[in-house]
């Protein structure tokens, strides 16, 4: 994410070409943030560096994904300490047998 000025627009496809794209990849990484387990991603190609007017943006949404890459991690964490205390309650039940009532008497 080298901050580069957008004045190296693709020629093909005018001014503002990478301003657009960029912000538009960035709209679309910021919703995804917010969705549970999110939709795949995959790297775009031929966006070039980052705008420099985008730089500060692409920054906050590169710490907001640390911090819920953070966040899921402690959630991981806790939940196999969780599993691992079920599993350790049932390997110290014994095995019962069968138990009949007599209801003849």
């Amino acid at each position: 994410m080298s901050p580069e000025p957008s004045g190296e627009d693709d020629p093909d496809l005018g001014p503002g070409a990478d301003l657009a794209a960029w912000g538009a990849v960035l709209d679309a990484l910021e919703r995804d943030l917010t969705v549970a387990g999110g939709p795949a991603w995959s790297e775009p190609t031929g966006l070039g560096p980052v705008p420099r007017e985008l730089v500060g943006r692409a920054s906050r949404l590169l710490a907001a994904q640390r911090d819920r890459t953070a966040t899921l991690e402690a959630e991981r964490r806790q939940v196999l300490e969780h599993l691992g205390a079920l599993r350790a309650v049932s390997a110290t039940r014994e095995p019962r047998g069968s138990v009949y009532l007599d209801a003849s008497a």
